[in-house]
């Protein structure tokens, strides 16, 4: 018999009688060991039952003094790991920096961080805590999916409040360090802290004082739980740490929520985040840097795997496809929900370029090319005739001929009066006449493509049933075509460490060019990496313009560099969180480059 996937999961003590009869099992049994003795005819039920023991149980919420929080949790054995971002976003244990993704730091009531273990799945990255909560006295209790922390009693002694030239502080003094949960939703905190208060604390210290940021203060002795309600600007964000000798919560609200980081979180997976001053101007920045050769693979992932139009939620794209991190990527139509640039994986065009916009294509084995796209075809009938066909798959359409394959999904006329050729085997079936946009969807030959034909009627009286067609790609640069991903965005900001960015080269407006707004890109570097960058407002200010963005990823370190959709749609996620921005202010997008691990 074999202990398990996991060597912590169950103990196996076997001793064969010597008529080879029986054999002594230690079993774990969710609390302690067991002994089982079985007979032979048993074993077949025992290596079942071993097989089920050594399944880890997990769940999404923890049940922290009565409050629910939502914190993934994986139980492997009778180690128990919580999800590291919600455990520093939702209870306030502090990550500390680390070149070493096995080992994570963790700061709670303590100067100096105690380095724990670390396991990778279902997309998140879990802490081993069992050892470290015992030291803090919390009690973890598994039943099922539900996992609870009982903390030991602890009593806030005083509580003030402070304006700060970045805000408003909140300081809580403790007798002991104390266990919290956050919630956070746009413009206001909910804060519960598993403590008494003491004789000696007021509310009103916490409540009367005026604030910068802070509009209203509510503080509420809810049983053995202290509630602290607040509200603020939409652009502030509150972060509640702690600090020991004397031991203290403290809660500050500030629009400059950014703390500096640097952290290997996985195999070729780096979380970096920092200020970057361009033109006295200081962004926060938060990024992944991304390193092939030591086990991170980037992959494009859209809303609707079976269709190429649609949008959903970047939290959704990364966790439906199996990723553990992701960035927003290409442009869309938010009305139709269709894609405006190249999502190419595997080789297959699921959208193809458009307006010879910047685009990055890359391989697995850490290969990567940075340029402005363009890839048309010719179309060839059997009787002599060429016509230019556009875009492949794509939601940017024009007077002419549009391709759809497959990999399109179902066809829905995008413009009204469009005559659709149905082609098999590069031999036409038929001609459907135009109707109204989308009043209708056409199915596209498995082994053929659909033309979408746009006021060219020539063209129509060319492409009668029977007629043999041939394609013909023009892809320039040729050298992306050996490359299995593509991702197009614009415009192109940097090409071999110089500035390139030219908006109405690429057929962008004048308006979007000026714009100062959140903003999404990616770059490469000399020794390889792929960095996946976020870029939020400055503190009290704006977000940066094409221009600054082009500077940062210089000042990154990038020798190419792409400017991906922004605004709304600029997110990046690591570990199921966001970190670049409350999640309320996202919106939803269409496609985006999620981050895999090898197994």
């Amino acid at each position: 018999m074999v202990a398990g996937q996991y060597g912590e999961t169950l103990r196996q003590g076997w001793r064969v009688l010597e008529a080879g009869l029986t054999g002594v099992f230690m079993v774990w049994g969710g609390l302690h060991w067991n002994a089982l003795a079985v007979s032979r005819d048993d074993l077949p039920r025992v290596a079942t039952t071993i097989a089920q023991a050594a399944q880890p149980t997990q769940g999404e919420t923890v049940t922290i003094g009565g409050t629910s929080a939502a914190i993934p949790w994986q139980r492997r054995g009778d180690r128990i790991g919580l999800a590291d971002l919600s455990l520093m976003q939702v209870l306030g244990v502090d990550l500390g920096n680390t070149n070493t993704p096995t080992q994570q730091p963790v700061l709670w009531f303590s100067e100096t961080g105690t380095p724990l273990t670390t396991w990778y799945a279902n997309g998140y990255r879990y802490v081993d805590v069992t050892d470290w909560a015992a030291q803090q006295g919390w009690q973890l209790r598994t039943t099922g999916t539900a996992l609870t922390i009982q903390p030991p009693p602890a009593q806030v002694l005083a509580g003030r409040r402070g304006r700060q030239t970045w805000g408003d502080r909140l300081v809580l003094d403790m007798d002991r360090p104390a266990l919290w949960t956050l919630n956070e939703d746009l413009g206001q905190f909910t804060l519960t802290l598993h403590t008494q208060t003491a004789a000696t604390f007021s509310p009103l210290a916490l409540v009367q004082a005026q604030g910068n940021l802070l509009r209203n203060v509510e503080v509420r002795q809810i049983s053995n739980q202290l509630v602290i309600q607040a509200t603020y600007p939409e652009s502030a964000r509150p972060r509640v740490w702690s600090l020991t000798n004397p031991n203290r919560v403290v809660i500050d609200v500030r629009q400059d929520d950014l703390l500096p980081r640097d952290i290997a979180w996985a195999p070729g997976v780096r979380w970096q985040a920092r200020y970057v001053t361009v033109g006295g101007r200081a962004f926060p920045v938060s990024m992944l840097r991304l390193r092939v050769s030591q086990g991170a693979k980037a992959r494009p992932v859209w809303a609707n795997p079976q269709s190429a139009a649609g949008i959903g939620s970047l939290r959704d794209m990364v966790r439906n496809s199996g990723a553990v991190a992701g960035i927003n990527a290409g442009f869309f139509n938010r009305n139709n929900q269709l894609p405006l640039g190249a999502v190419r994986r595997d080789g297959r065009w699921i959208s193809g370029p458009i307006l010879n916009r910047g685009a990055i294509a890359w391989n697995e084995q850490g290969g990567a090319l940075m340029s402005r796209l363009f890839l048309g075809y010719t179309l060839t009938t059997s009787e002599g005739r060429n016509f230019p066909v556009g875009p492949i798959n794509s939601g940017y359409v024009q007077a002419g001929i549009g391709l759809y394959t497959p990999d399109w999904g179902s066809y829905s006329p995008i413009l009204d009066n469009e005559t659709l050729v149905s082609v098999s085997q590069n031999r036409v079936l038929r001609q459907d006449p135009g109707r109204a946009a989308a009043s209708r969807t056409t199915a596209i030959p498995r082994d053929g493509y659909l033309l979408a034909v746009r006021a060219l009627s020539e063209a129509v009286r060319s492409l009668p049933p029977g007629t043999t067609l041939r394609l013909t790609p023009d892809l320039r640069p040729a050298a992306f075509e050996p490359f299995p991903h593509v991702i197009g965005g614009g415009p192109l900001l940097v090409k071999d460490r110089q500035v390139v960015l030219s908006a109405s080269t690429e057929g962008f407006s004048d308006a979007f060019a000026t714009q100062a707004a959140p903003r999404s890109a990616i770059g490469l570097t000399p020794e390889g990496d792929m960095l996946l960058v976020a870029i939020h407002f400055s503190p009290g200010g704006r977000g940066p313009t094409l221009a600054e963005t082009a500077q940062i990823m210089l000042q990154l370190g990038s020798v190419d560099a792409l400017n991906l959709d922004g605004g709304s749609s600029s997110g990046l996620m690591l570990g199921g969180q966001m970190l670049n921005r409350h999640p309320r202010t996202i919106g939803r997008i269409h496609n985006a480059i999620g981050v895999f691990l090898e197994p």
